[in-house]
């Protein structure tokens, strides 16, 4: 199986190998989940003002903006629960604009609760993100999903029926 990283599959690293396996595999969650839902309605009502979902490759990102000298990344996110898993898709947004020979600065949006949190690629922050790659792929290219593991993040994920029926 030949397969490209995307942003979801790096967010969902911290939460649950098995939703990456799935989807890898092209086992969609179920799209009329509230929480999905939520998200898509966050995403698209907030920052109006800001360029957004800008495509590039395997990349989507949420919005843009330049600030005097500098490129803005912005990752547009429901809670703040999910920070670091945010954190480390944003980071990957940056190092896939780096190849391609584009500096930007993240920045993670949290508008239900008006924060905002700054991230800025390190080479401590690449070397990670080259681990969770070779994870990836790993978990990616089992025959099998890892098995079902409940966390506190089942209760409002697509994939919910699926793991646990």
């Amino acid at each position: 199986m030949v397969m490209q990283i995307n942003g979801t599959l790096i967010q969902s690293y911290t939460i649950c190998k098995r939703q990456i396996w799935l989807m890898a595999h092209q086992i969609i969650p179920d799209q009329e989940h509230p929480y999905i839902e939520i998200g898509r309605l966050i995403d698209e009502e907030s920052y109006g003002r800001d360029r957004k979902k800008i495509n590039l490759e395997n990349v989507v990102i949420d919005l843009i903006r330049s600030d005097g000298e500098d490129i803005i990344v912005g990752e547009v996110k429901k809670s703040s629960r999910v920070e670091e898993s945010a954190r480390l898709q944003l980071a990957f947004y940056l190092y896939k604009l780096k190849e391609k020979g584009i500096k930007a600065k993240g920045l993670l949006l949290f508008p239900d609760e008006r924060k905002k949190l700054a991230v800025e690629l390190t080479p401590e922050l690449e070397e990670e993100l080259e681990k969770i790659f070779r994870d990836i792929e790993r978990i990616v290219l089992k025959e099998n999903p890892p098995p079902f593991k409940k966390t506190g993040y089942c209760k409002n994920c697509g994939y919910r029926e699926f793991c646990m029926s």
